[in-house]
């Protein structure tokens, strides 16, 4: 799924600002990256992120994809889904939101709630460190999967 075309604009001009008042060189590569995150309603990985770049860049690489995807997070212009040691997904809406993610497909879906916004840290986090932001992730087989897993256990049992 993608962004319409107002929204990819704002976000765009938001990308540009921030590099220029961060100092950080604008280049054509990194516009390219970072449109390609801003589009995506799916929160692409590194690799999905360079197949949809490499389409209008062929020469762009890997390495200069997660490179720029580092720095944009760094800068605080895109933030990460799961750790690190995971495949991490790559999000440039900034509002304060949650997730859904399949734990068969991987898909990941954003969701908005009033009552998980007000969630209270528990003080023992602080035993950590400092809590910069909260999201909440949940995890569970979306309704294509769990479909396909109950035709799998009930075979034939599936109204059509």
């Amino acid at each position: 799924m993608k962004l319409d075309g107002i929204e990819i604009t704002q976000q765009l001009e938001q990308f540009r600002a921030a590099c220029k008042k961060r100092g950080v060189k604008l280049t054509h590569q990194r516009l390219e990256i970072f449109r390609e995150v801003a589009a995506s309603l799916e929160h692409p990985d590194a690799e999905t992120v360079f197949r949809g770049v490499q389409t209008r860049m062929p020469t762009v690489s890997l390495d200069t994809v997660y490179r720029t995807l580092w720095l944009l997070n760094d800068l605080g212009l895109i933030t990460t889904l799961g750790p690190r040691r995971e495949s991490v997904r790559f999000d440039a809406n900034l509002r304060h939101h949650h997730h859904y993610v399949c734990m068969r497909c991987g898909l990941v879906g954003d969701f908005e709630s009033p009552e998980l916004n007000i969630l209270r840290i528990p003080n023992g986090v602080m035993e950590f460190g400092s809590v910069v932001s909260t999201h909440v992730e949940v995890r569970g087989l979306c309704a294509k999967c769990a479909g396909e897993q109950a035709e799998r256990l009930h075979p034939g049992s599936s109204a059509t």
